[in-house]
């Protein structure tokens, strides 16, 4: 199978592409280099969440100006999403996951050399760019790749990189950071990640899909423009249904290691162990979200998990003093939380599912990252409500939050089974009408 990065359609014409043929090596292949990009993607935004206290410590910086730094991270992912969700429809998507993975590499390492908040905000701009940016074309990449049948539970491994991610993060910041300091943490974050980098370059192939229907001369057609029109009520359903799990997924892991330390009294290795409490359910949701989700239905698995997160977030807040004198009530409860964060190893495939090639890449980069992008202002909101009511009670809004999108996504047509290319044989039909 050709991988070249060129549109056009496959070297033979008969040839089946890749998601029609057997699972087989190129399908592990994808599998494996997308989901290691993943997990050093999301080690790399999680990480300063991690290092906040030991960084403002170090740094003089306030909760506020903490908080600002936060936001940032989350406003240029949203940025990266948008412009790098352009560029893989535009120009392939290989060549933007390894550029965005080289990118939050790079910004990563420079976090080492900051010596104020001007710079910190600076590299974690950069890297912000690059961590939003690869999202949407490694998971578009796996959609067109996989047999519909294992679509779900496919991307739903990938996606597993996100908790992994965090639980890397936890072990590193409350085992390792204390003996080499926060700088070495960040300098020593950049080697994975930059190894992956090469090796997608090397090994990674091109989507036949997007050569065959999607690859495009132009950044955005008249074609693309009408394509976004054809499905304007399911890209609105989409972004507010993915934005009430963005602030529930932020209102909870954005300021809980901070959490923790300050307001709990945890050392730096307590709430490092919590967190990988919550991140061991996190694996295991992620992991079997898929699966689950292949056999009964994207939406009844997606509320039963936002309902899981929901629960189990309210121990560790708002009733902590009474859970805590329960013993393993509160690890327990962090691990259903984050079990019920498996929604999100299902809504790649769910948006993939419900958007045409030409614009997939596009839509789903702006639909993720703009709906991140917006969590700028959550960390500040977190702080002005934690001066009214305690941070642990602002945290558990995360609780509101996934509940709402627990039954918002009935609002939103089941996909169960779809071909990935159904949409496009549809939009064809009446753009030919």
């Amino acid at each position: 199978m050709r991988a070249a990065n060129l549109p056009g359609p496959p070297d033979d014409a008969t040839e089946l592409l890749i998601h029609q043929q057997p699972i087989g090596a190129i399908h592990y292949r994808i599998i494996v280099l997308s989901f290691l990009g993943w997990i050093f993607d999301f080690y790399d935004l999680i990480i300063y969440s991690f290092m906040l206290v030991p960084i403002a410590r170090d740094l003089g910086l306030s909760q506020m100006q903490s908080s600002l730094l936060l936001g940032t991270s989350f406003l240029m992912t949203a940025i990266g999403g948008v412009g790098f969700g352009i560029l893989g429809d535009r120009f392939g998507r290989k060549p933007v996951m390894v550029a965005t993975v080289t990118i939050y590499a790079a910004g990563t390492l420079m976090c080492a050399t900051a010596y104020s908040l001007a710079t910190l905000i600076l590299w974690r701009s950069v890297a912000g760019l690059g961590i939003g940016g690869g999202w949407a074309s490694g998971q578009a990449l796996i959609a067109e790749s996989m047999p519909a049948s294992r679509r779900a539970r496919y991307a739903g491994y990938v996606q597993t990189g996100s908790p992994l991610g965090v639980l890397l993060a936890a072990a590193v910041s409350g085992y390792i950071a204390p003996h080499i300091g926060w700088r070495w943490v960040f300098a020593l974050s950049a080697a994975p990640a930059f190894a992956v980098a090469f090796a997608q370059w090397r090994m990674l192939p091109e989507s036949d899909v997007w050569r065959q229907g999607g690859g495009k001369t132009s950044m955005l057609s008249a074609e693309d423009v009408e394509a976004i029109r054809r499905h304007a009520r399911i890209i609105a359903l989409l972004f507010g249904w993915l934005l009430l799990n963005s602030e529930a997924f932020w209102f909870t892991y954005s300021w809980m290691p901070g959490y923790l330390e300050t307001q709990r009294g945890l050392s730096a290795r307590e709430s490092g162990a919590l967190m990988i409490f919550m991140q061991c359910g996190g694996v295991a949701g992620y992991a079997i979200f898929g699966f689950l989700a292949d056999r009964f239905g994207r939406r009844p698995m997606f509320c039963l998990f936002g309902l899981a997160m929901a629960i189990g977030l309210i121990p560790a807040t708002i009733m902590w003093g009474a859970a805590s004198g329960v013993r393993g009530l509160i690890p327990s409860a962090m691990a259903i939380a984050g079990f019920g964060t498996g929604v999100w190893s299902g809504a790649a495939p769910y948006m993939s599912e419900l958007l045409p090639t030409r614009v997939r890449n596009t839509m789903m980069g702006l639909l993720m990252n703009s709906t991140r992008g917006a969590q700028f202002f959550t960390p500040l909101v977190i702080t002005i409500l934690s001066r009214r009511i305690g941070l642990g009670a602002a945290l558990s809004l995360g609780a509101l939050f996934s509940l709402a999108g627990a039954f918002a996504v009935w609002t939103l047509p089941e996909t169960r089974g779809r071909e990935i290319t159904e949409l496009d044989a549809a939009l064809k039909r009446t753009q030919h009408n």
